[in-house]
């Protein structure tokens, strides 16, 4: 009798753990992704109908990539990282392929991967020949004790670990190429005033082509990534706020996780992205009330751009200061994505 009780104890237990298993697998059962592909001057004048097409087109394709993959169940920091590496092998976005030159006709890369569960986070920065960022981030973060490493040292390590290595032709796009010849031209005009321009213009466009991914994914995860290839003509080895933890980018399961695009010297002055996350978790604001908070402080600090962001609940943001940014999201609810451009 004492036997058969015992059993019955034990086959009670497992049922109720089989229980509770099934309520924590259909409480995180829902999940959401959200994009950006840069923010700036962007306006219907300013873009041609088949541009507009275009940028949309890559933009539904990144989001539907994610969504597919987080609803095949991979987690968080595995969907915004193949979603920016999607991202960067499209010549549109000034990031990995479509990176601009800095003032020496080269190409360097920043690029920053946070995991929300436990706050790791990996990033590389003035990489040149890393096919993929992002992935070198994810290697950082992965495979080193460290937060950041740098140039071609990074570089080595990463294609060590299995990072695809790229020649520098492999980089070149023409619209980008002209376009610094441009802004060489008129810093000398300037008799070199000009200390490397705040963005850079494409077809009339002026933006800032940084991508980014943000993700809560089916087990209530959190995670960021994002990716630039800086500011057209930058000087000195200058390295932006994508890779710089809390300023470009920032995943915490306690808050949000939060990318951003824009002149990233103000994002750094006013750790843009931790604040949206710190709001949340010291004031208890919502994750809009929090991004309209801090978009206004970036306002008054004359900062321009914008951010995108999303919490634990499937809650999204898509925020900027200026005319328009590439962006799209959507959630396990939503037949198709949004795609935007524009800022209305």
């Amino acid at each position: 009798m004492f036997l058969n009780g015992l059993i019955k104890l034990e086959t009670m237990r497992t049922y109720l753990i089989m229980c509770c298993l099934f309520v924590c697998s259909w409480s995180f059962a829902d999940y959401a992704i959200v994009i950006h592909g840069g923010a700036g001057t962007i306006t219907r004048k300013n873009i041609t109908p088949e541009k507009e097409k275009e940028i949309k087109s890559a933009l539904e394709e990144a989001v539907k990539l994610g969504a597919q993959l987080l609803s095949d169940g991979k987690t968080a920091i595995e969907v915004v990282e193949k979603v920016v590496m999607l991202m960067e092998d499209s010549p549109l976005f000034n990031a990995g392929k479509g990176a601009v030159f800095n003032h020496e006709g080269k190409q360097e890369m920043d690029a920053c991967i946070m995991d929300g569960k436990d706050l790791s986070v990996g990033a590389v920065a003035g990489v040149a020949h890393l096919k993929n960022p992002i992935v070198g981030a994810r290697l950082v973060k992965d495979s080193t004790r460290h937060v950041m490493l740098s140039g071609k040292r990074a570089e080595g390590f990463c294609i060590s670990k299995g990072a695809e290595y790229a020649d520098s032709s492999y980089f070149f796009v023409k619209s980008r190429w002209d376009y610094l010849q441009k802004v060489l031209e008129r810093e000398k005009n300037q008799s070199g005033q000009n200390d490397g321009g705040a963005a850079y213009m494409d077809e009339g466009t002026l933006k800032y082509g940084t991508v980014g991914c943000v993700v809560v994914d089916k087990y209530g995860n959190l995670a960021a990534a994002t990716s630039t290839g800086g500011l057209t003509n930058k000087k000195y080895g200058r390295i932006g706020d994508s890779p710089i933890v809390g300023a470009g980018t920032y995943a915490s399961n306690k808050s949000c996780a939060i990318s951003c695009t824009g002149t990233g010297e103000f994002f750094i002055r006013g750790t843009i992205a931790r604040d949206i996350a710190a709001l949340m978790e010291y004031k208890n604001l919502s994750l809009e009330e929090a991004g309209k908070e801090t978009l206004q402080k970036l306002t008054e600090m004359k900062g321009d751009g914008g951010f995108i962001g999303v919490d634990g609940k499937g809650n999204v943001i898509m925020m900027f200061n200026t005319e328009g940014m590439y962006r799209g999201y959507t959630t396990h609810e939503m037949e198709k994505p949004v795609v935007k451009v524009y800022g209305d």
